[in-house]
């Protein structure tokens, strides 16, 4: 069994003061190490290019609404499939026995859990007939006290379904684990110890309070987060007669999780106590790049959230601070295509950056939250994103990040921006699109919701 990367050492700051970056070792499987110097300064930052969402490749401005939607969004599309998250497979793609119309099983249903404020409902979507391996189980919470049709957010979890809640009488996800010294793994599969082992990322009363509905599913049952094409996994079905791998520009980790969540959203279409119109694609980490691509590549999707995603996600690539993509290319190589792994320390030659991620999104609304001590994942780099995707969601006839100070802009080259004044520390900003920095690290918590919940309410309520 394969073993997922593993950090060898805790950070090490080298001249903290005169070089203002870390170096961090990574051993990934089989053993061999590598060190990472990690610049958490903007002065050491190479002279880069940003591209503009704007401009179709050949150059030529997009002068109107007509001309984004049929050339420069999906040319835009095409290149983050083909040289960053892999192309997403159509149904018709897949081998014979693939069920494009999973059979639904309920596996349980309790009315009246959290003293009776809501419904839950234990859900598995079975993707072949006679293969018990290929699915994927989901847990739906609904307020009870909604009478009419619902918003509802899709957030994939980490440690399965059980380590959201201490309920007791939830399956315990029986895929492939990531290793815990907790003792709520166990030979990488979960432990009767993991259940509620994550609940302080998932205050699911207080969503079901604000009248949203809640699904979520584990991630690894779709593809175990270690590198590895298992012939076990969903994304294996859509292999070629003979085909053992990706090729280098089909879907990574990310764009199977990304199917993932638009597979929570078809069987949401069907549960006649949702607004199908009203749903949310949220993410932390990994899996809020993971939404975020899920939002680009589906426009059903009405608001997408991703927190603390960095590169990858939300930060910039071509900023080269923090995380990199040389980083994530050595030690999470599964999440992307392999076409993605040439611009490692080859930044400048990447035609498409994360502001135009966003910009497929536009002109729906769009939140990215950061953390002030999370400076791996590049916190300016998120803002600067959604300051450089203002002008697509403007071009729309949105109000985009709304009115900005001007005296807040630190360099701008043409109608770029390179360097801005943060926003203050624990305060949501923006219109359609939304952003926060809160003080501590890297991980999602009841502020980060409670701004997301007012955010979401702006254009469900």
């Amino acid at each position: 069994m394969k073993k997922i990367f593993i950090v060898l050492l805790l950070f090490e700051r080298l001249f903290a003061c005169a070089q203002n970056s870390v170096i961090q070792y990574y051993t990934p499987n089989p053993g061999v190490q590598k060190a990472f110097v990690l610049y958490d300064n903007d002065s050491l930052i190479p002279t880069y290019e940003l591209p503009n969402p704007l401009v179709l490749e050949s150059g030529q401005k997009v002068v109107d609404s007509i001309m984004w939607w049929r050339q420069r969004r999906p040319e835009l599309l095409s290149l983050f499939e083909n040289e960053i998250y892999g192309k997403t497979p159509f149904f018709s793609q897949a081998a014979p026995g693939f069920l494009q119309y999973p059979v639904v099983r309920v596996l349980s249903e309790k009315k009246d859990v959290f003293n009776g404020k809501a419904t839950r409902r234990e859900v598995r979507l079975c993707y072949t007939q006679n293969d018990s391996s290929y699915y994927l189980d989901i847990l739906l919470y609904l307020p009870n006290h909604v009478k009419t049709k619902m918003p509802a957010y899709v957030m994939l979890n980490f440690r399965g379904n059980q380590s959201v809640t201490e309920d007791t009488d939830i399956h315990i996800c029986e895929s492939w684990m990531t290793p815990c010294s907790d003792g709520s793994v166990v030979n990488f599969h979960s432990t009767e110890k993991s259940r509620g082992i994550a609940k302080s990322r998932w205050p699911i009363e207080m969503i079901i309070d604000r009248g949203y509905a809640l699904a979520t599913a584990c991630y690894q049952q779709l593809v175990p987060d270690y590198e590895s094409d298992s012939p076990q996994k969903i994304h294996s079905l859509f292999f070629r007669k003979g085909q053992i791998a990706s090729a280098s520009n089909e879907w990574g980790s990310i764009g199977v999780w990304a199917w993932g969540m638009s597979r929570i959203l078809d069987y949401l279409e069907t549960e006649p106590r949702i607004n199908p119109r009203q749903v949310v694609a949220a993410g932390h980490s990994r899996l809020g790049k993971t939404a975020l691509w899920a939002g680009a590549q589906d426009q059903r999707f009405a608001i997408v959230i991703a927190n603390n995603s960095g590169c990858g996600g939300g930060a910039l690539s071509k900023r080269i601070l923090g995380e990199t993509i040389d980083l994530l290319c050595y030690v999470r190589p599964h999440w992307f295509c392999d076409n993605f792994k040439y611009y490692a320390r080859n930044e400048k030659l990447l035609p498409i950056d994360q502001h135009e991620l966003i910009a497929l999104i536009a002109p729906r609304p769009v939140y990215l939250a950061v953390a002030e001590n999370d400076w791996a994942a590049d916190p300016k780099g998120e803002y600067l994103t959604l300051l450089n995707v203002d002008s697509v969601y403007q071009f729309l006839g949105s109000n985009g990040i709304g009115k900005k100070d001007r005296n807040n802009i630190l360099l701008e080259k043409g109608s770029l921006i390179y360097d801005a004044q943060m926003p203050r520390i624990n305060q949501s900003t923006g219109e359609t699109i939304g952003f926060h920095i809160r003080m501590g690290k890297h991980d999602i918590t009841k502020y980060d919701w409670v701004q997301f919940l007012n955010f979401t309410d702006k254009f469900f309520k």
